[in-house]
């Protein structure tokens, strides 16, 4: 390499050395302090839980109803209408009793009157219809064999006359005795708030259009029921109210005390064997039979069954599928095999 070159080398590694030297010292400029924002606030609130009323499969809050039911012999002697409450239960059922007059089973849970009544002595049918609901029942009393069944269900019984009734039951001046012991229901119940809500008895649509008869039967306008002699009822489709309205033997309108023409958003008829043992007539609820089930104007058949004291009523189509009620309370017609069931189509 020549002299020249070599000084010329030289110079550039100088420089390089210097800038390398620069770049070893140099400091990185500050970075900017952050700002803090504010925190964020949410502002979703969540919806509360929902369930549903098990005797009615209406929409409540969860805990919303956590008392025992109440379930009640109520009186349908010519004497004792208009009965007090009765426009107001989740479930009544009907039944046969001696001449051939109805009485019913009536249970209130989800709107529970300050009285209800007039209540009447027990029938051996009873305790299959009261067990599964467990809760509480009130009756004035009855042949002792019938309150002793009564007794052995897994239900409380509050009888007329009894010391754990004497606040509670009393007579009133509705109607002549015996038509005439009432209940004060929110005292009876708030007694035993130990016991348990009632389980589901029946499958729910979530609303009437939803409803297994509304979308599946046959348009209905009137059902003609006859049980005996003396008790043949009818229950007529509403179409403004969306309810069914009941009137009794004779074509008058059935009436609460209240003054509202009873009511049901469903109507269940149950064909049932019914046996005479010692003058009284005894439906047989555990088994198997017809049914139809009237929802939103229109009726769907169906396959009835109950396998035990404390199993609910279960409701089958044709398909084995459950048959959904719509939400509201349900009236449910034990009619004998004996008697009759008619169901009128609209005028077209």
């Amino acid at each position: 390499m020549s002299r020249g070159a070599a000084r010329g080398l030289v110079a550039m590694l100088g420089v390089a050395a210097v800038l390398g030297a620069a770049g070893c010292t140099a400091t990185e400029p500050p970075m900017p302090t952050p700002t803090p924002s504010p925190s964020y606030v949410s502002t979703y609130v969540p919806p509360p839980e929902y369930g549903i009323a098990p005797l009615t499969g209406e929409q409540i809050e969860v805990g919303a109803l956590t008392a025992p039911s109440l379930a009640a012999k109520v009186d349908n002697h010519p004497s004792a209408r208009p009965q007090v409450g009765l426009d107001r239960t989740d479930i009544v059922f009907e039944e046969l009793v001696e001449g051939g007059l109805t009485r019913y089973v009536a249970v209130w849970h989800s709107d529970v009157p300050s009285v209800i009544g007039p209540v009447r002595s027990i029938r051996p049918m009873d305790p299959e219809i009261i067990s599964p609901l467990g809760g509480i029942v009130a009756y004035s009393g009855g042949q002792q064999r019938f309150v002793q069944l009564m007794r052995s269900a897994p239900v409380y019984n509050a009888i007329h006359g009894q010391s754990d009734t004497a606040s509670t039951f009393y007579r009133g001046d509705n109607a002549p005795a015996p038509h005439n012991v009432l209940v004060k229901a929110p005292e009876l119940i708030a007694q035993h708030l130990d016991l348990t809500a009632p389980r589901q008895q029946f499958a729910f649509a979530e609303s009437l259009a939803a409803a297994s008869a509304t979308k599946e039967g046959r348009p209905t306008s009137a059902i003609s029921l006859v049980f005996g002699g003396s008790a043949t009822p009818v229950w007529k489709w509403g179409e403004n109210s969306q309810r069914w309205v009941r009137f009794m033997t004779g074509g008058d309108r059935d009436m609460a005390a209240s003054g509202e023409q009873l009511s049901a958003v469903n109507v269940v008829v149950l064909r049932v064997p019914v046996q005479v043992i010692s003058s009284i007539p005894t439906t047989k609820l555990i088994g198997s039979g017809e049914a139809w089930v009237s929802s939103g104007g229109a009726t769907i058949k169906a396959t009835w069954s109950k396998r035990s004291l404390t199993a609910p009523i279960r409701l089958l189509d044709a398909n084995g599928v459950a048959v959904r009620l719509a939400p509201g309370n349900t009236w449910v017609e034990l009619v004998p095999l004996a008697g009759s069931v008619t169901f009128s189509r609209p005028a077209q």
